[in-house]
């Protein structure tokens, strides 16, 4: 097996410049990746921001406040459901499992 020394020098240089691209490729990807992480940071943050109507909110607009999860969100439906429309903000206590705590964490988002 008779390798010359040109083919040698090309091949060497073909795959040195395959790895670079292939290097750089990568932390092309993963700076994408961390700036599509970023930004989905930020929505799910401006999600937790937006108010809440206790009267016309979705399931999923409830559980996205503070200390309210499937339980919870699904008590104020039923509670919305039976009794009626909400008339304030701290009428939200006589929901079951919801107390004073929940309301006053979600208060600034929290509207009727």
């Amino acid at each position: 097996m008779n390798i010359q020394p040109k083919h040698l020098n090309k091949t060497l240089s073909a795959l040195t410049l395959g790895i670079i691209l292939l290097v750089n490729s990568s932390f092309g990807l993963a700076k994408e990746t961390n700036v599509t992480q970023a930004a989905q940071g930020q929505s799910a943050q401006s999600v937790k921001q937006q108010v809440v109507n206790l009267n016309k909110s979705t399931f999923e607009q409830l559980v996205t406040l503070k200390g309210v999860g499937h339980t919870k969100a699904q008590a104020i439906i039923v509670y919305r459901q039976q009794v009626g429309a909400f008339k304030s903000v701290n009428e939200l206590t006589n929901v079951s499992g919801i107390g004073e705590k929940i309301v006053s964490e979600n208060k600034a988002r929290l509207s009727i």
